[in-house]
């Protein structure tokens, strides 16, 4: 059962969830994407092609690494480029599936008159593609996405916008992320109450740079808060 004192003495009008391996696993499904470009070209280093995309020269998200990738093993042609890029993201979005009790948790919050809000570093194409994907677009109010303000967490820029967009206070906020960095750290600068999704995060060899006011260590910690949430 995850600490919920801060909560019950603090009433919550807003939850902002990041995305990607808050709401869903991204990271395997990016692996079984890069796994399937490397059967379709006869080889079985799928997961060398995904420590391209961990690359900081494109991006997590940019196709531009397998670019990178097919040239490095010398079997690169525009042709074979675009179909491998078809390749991933097809099977990226076709293994795609939100964590279990995630409709549950939104529903129930949507019920508790909670105002909802993704906010996520990937493009907003990106982003409604696979919230809809998932239909998990329809339980938030906003989606706040990288090209939206230029900037990339944990700059404060997308966290204001998304406070803004959501009509509410930082202390009356709950902040949900997989990354003390990116999510946690700047939430808590603002004044949010902090909830670290331990079960998404991948870099948990990162030095810890702040406490998170709550941590999820499971789907069902998330659940077991919230009836000690309250809404409007």
């Amino acid at each position: 059962m995850p600490e919920i004192t801060i909560i019950t003495n603090r009433k919550i009008k807003a939850v902002i969830f990041d995305m990607d391996n808050t709401l869903f696993d991204f990271v395997a499904a990016k692996r079984h994407a890069c796994c399937q470009v490397a059967e379709f070209l006869g080889r079985k280093d799928g997961e060398e092609l995904f420590e391209y995309f961990l690359h900081k020269e494109h991006g997590f998200e940019n196709p531009e690494n397998i670019r990178d990738y097919l040239i490095d093993r010398t079997c690169f042609s525009e042709e074979v480029f675009a179909e491998c890029v078809r390749i991933y993201k097809r099977e990226k979005l076709s293994v795609l599936v939100s964590y279990p009790r995630m409709h549950e948790i939104l529903n129930e919050l949507r019920r508790k008159s909670m105002k909802l809000a993704v906010l996520t570093d990937a493009h907003r194409d990106n982003a409604l593609l696979r919230l809809e994907h998932l239909g998990l677009r329809q339980y938030f109010d906003h989606v706040i996405t990288a090209d939206m303000t230029g900037t990339r967490k944990p700059a404060q820029e997308p966290f204001l916008l998304a406070l803004r967009l959501l009509d509410v206070m930082p202390e009356e906020t709950l902040l949900i992320g997989d990354s003390i960095r990116r999510d946690i750290a700047p939430g808590k600068t603002l004044g949010m109450i902090t909830a670290y999704a331990r079960y998404g995060d991948r870099n948990l060899r990162t030095p810890s740079l702040c406490t998170p006011d709550i941590i999820f260590d499971s789907i069902q910690d998330m659940v077991d808060l919230l009836p000690f949430l309250d809404g409007e």
